[in-house]
């Protein structure tokens, strides 16, 4: 088990990606979750991620603009995990492959 980091986020309804996704009933785009992981890590930690690939990703229930969510982290030698969840809900989870810092 590596370095673990929790968070909690909530996506704004004035967010940029939210009008064409879909008009009339937003729902948050996969790519802007899997940014927010990123960016999040990326602050954890104090510094840049290489990340070179998404190893999976499995996207279970909707988020909802203003919905409330926690983001999980765990950060491994070359891979970091993430689990968001709503409560007891599973939203996404998956494993981003990480370039070795020497590469």
């Amino acid at each position: 088990m590596g370095e673990q980091y929790q968070a909690t986020f909530s996506i704004p309804a004035n967010h940029p990606a939210l009008p064409g996704h879909f008009p009339g009933a937003p729902v948050v785009p996969g790519v802007v979750l899997l940014d927010l992981v990123l960016q999040t890590s990326e602050a954890w930690l104090g510094s840049p991620l290489k990340a070179s690939g998404v190893r999976h990703v499995k996207f279970h229930f909707p988020l909802l603009p203003e919905q409330r969510a926690e983001l999980m982290l765990e950060l491994g030698t070359h891979q970091l995990a993430f689990r968001i969840a709503r409560a007891e809900q599973l939203i996404a989870q998956g494993v981003f492959d990480l370039k070795r810092f020497s590469e």
